[in-house]
């Protein structure tokens, strides 16, 4: 028995169901198809502890590229919250004292600079530094929704033609080192090339350079907002667009195959038939449906992510070793752990190696200090607060041959040991506990994701990040082509985080594939 429509969308996460919403909106017949019971992919908020009254973000956390004109476009209900404080940095030599980055004090700033690293001028530094990303993020951003830009116009837009050949053909340690003179605040600003990149700073692959390039463009300013309700509220929101368009939306729909003529196979034994079919899973995943239709496709190179989350909640912040600084600061913005410039490509080599690095670089991040309402009132009126804890350099090669729940353990205790360096007391002591006695915190592996949402590699991007323009050679013959989201096979599409301007919660692969979609179904 086959269902015929205009598009039949493989996988229900936040980009597929922004891609459903467009295609609807425009009249088409749409189909989504998601294997698991619940839709949103990564983006979903999730009650871990049973018996406690708190949802998390259990795998993706805050929103930066998300373009207000799909918001606008979908009706979508959001209230998006920007953090006063952008981190804090404890100085790993000496964690009673750090770097407080208050967006609205700048001598305070200038003072946790210099009280850390000795210098009254890295302050200055590190605000030129920012200061000089501005007109790329500007350049860049307003572009991410559109047709690909060629690679010549967005650098004449940038009007620097030294930090566009330092940040897209020099590895990123270069511009670090140059723009800045410390090692914690060389740290500072390479933590941005490596969240879920398994890179050294001066790695001639660039991967680096890429993942910083996503991160400094969020909205032209490279701000990162908290989406109130927690993230499920975004996915929530998508959900509700879609549905509205009048788009199909199916869970516990598992697909099998994907026929590059359009045929998609489930495993109840269905198929569906679309004029296009547009892919939320990663490009890897995707080569594998096509093959298990007989059809050739491509290899792909093995994703590999290179993150650990671990979600807690706790009955109270912990207190810091630096006394100057209060924890409802230092926890509002990053925290970042253990994270200098030098300690980042010490941990990475260690984790080529295939150990664990100790300490452990990762950053944390409170969202309940911003957006209190993931918590209920019992919870709130207690002074609890959610933390969580993202680990750098911790590759999905780690996995291999080790028993998950040891290496889970092992991951879980490097990362405790890392944050308990700096603070002064014991993380364990703050934890809250179950109904059931038990503590109130969780580690989600690469693996966790492989085997949870189907992300091959627990790569949180679906493979390597891309740059978001085309090449001044690059063929642009096709609407796939022009969008960024072309397969080998005319009629798939990709729309998820592999697209080629995917990675972080922005919606901006859905409503590229979605444009590039509304063009071919209209010949």
């Amino acid at each position: 028995m086959s269902d015929r429509y205009d598009a039949v969308i493989v996988g229900g996460g936040h980009n597929a169901l922004v891609s459903a919403a467009y295609l609807a909106q425009a009249g088409h017949r749409v189909v989504v198809l998601e294997r698991l019971e619940t839709l949103g992919g990564a983006a979903v908020s999730q009650s871990p502890w049973p018996g406690v009254d708190a949802r998390l973000s259990r795998y993706s956390y805050l929103v930066s590229l998300l373009p207000q004109t799909i918001v606008a476009d979908l009706g979508l209900e959001l209230t998006l919250r920007r953090r006063r404080y952008s981190s804090y940095t404890p100085d790993p030599t000496d964690p009673a004292r750090g770097i407080l980055i208050d967006t609205m004090d700048a001598a305070a700033t200038a003072a946790g600079f210099a009280r850390t690293t000795g210098d009254g001028a890295e302050a200055e530094r590190f605000a030129r530094f920012g200061a000089r990303l501005r007109p790329f993020a500007e350049a860049v951003f307003p572009t991410m929704n559109g047709a690909l830009p060629r690679a010549e116009d967005l650098r004449a837009r940038v009007g620097d033609d030294a930090l566009w050949e330092s940040l897209t053909a020099v590895p990123l340690g270069e511009l670090i080192r140059s723009s800045l003179e410390s090692d914690i605040a060389r740290g500072i600003a390479l933590t941005d090339g490596l969240i879920g990149t398994f890179a050294a700073a001066d790695d001639p692959s660039l991967r680096q350079n890429r993942c910083f390039a996503y991160h400094v463009i969020g909205g032209g300013t490279g701000d990162w907002d908290v989406p109130v309700g927690g993230m499920g509220t975004v996915s929530a929101a998508l959900e509700q667009a879609a549905r509205r368009a009048g788009a199909e939306l199916r869970t516990g729909a598992t697909v099998t195959a994907v026929s590059p003529d359009g045929e998609v196979r489930l495993a109840s034994g269905r198929t569906v038939h679309g004029r296009v079919v547009l892919s939320g899973v990663g490009p890897a995943v995707l080569a594998e449906l096509v093959r298990a239709a007989g059809a050739d496709a491509a290899p792909v190179a093995p994703p590999e992510g290179a993150q650990l989350k671990v979600n807690m909640l706790l009955r109270r912040l912990p207190r810091l070793r630096d006394d100057s600084v209060a924890p409802e600061a230092a926890f509002a913005g990053t925290f970042h752990v253990n994270e200098t410039f030098t300690q980042l490509d010490a941990a990475y080599d260690v984790a080529e190696r295939g150990e664990i690095a100790d300490p452990l670089p990762a950053e944390i991040y409170c969202h309940s200090l911003t957006d209190p309402t993931i918590l209920g009132a019992g919870l709130r009126a207690s002074g609890a607060h959610t933390l969580t804890l993202f680990g750098l350099h911790v590759p999905h090669r780690l996995t291999r041959g080790a028993d998950p729940d040891a290496l889970r353990t092992d991951l879980l205790a490097a990362a405790t040991r890392s944050l308990d360096a700096v603070l002064a007391e014991p993380l364990a002591d703050c934890l809250y506990e179950a109904p059931d006695g038990s503590p109130c915190i969780e580690a989600r592996t690469t693996a966790d994701l492989e085997r949870s949402l189907g992300m091959a590699g627990g790569d949180i991007f679906h493979g390597d990040l891309s740059w978001p323009w085309a090449g001044d050679d690059e063929p642009m013959d096709t609407a796939a082509q022009r969008w960024g989201v072309a397969t080998e096979h005319d009629r798939v599409l990709i729309c998820g985080t592999g697209a080629r301007r995917g990675g972080a919660v922005s919606g901006i692969g859905g409503h590229n594939a979605a444009m590039a979609a509304r063009e071919l179904l209209a010949r």
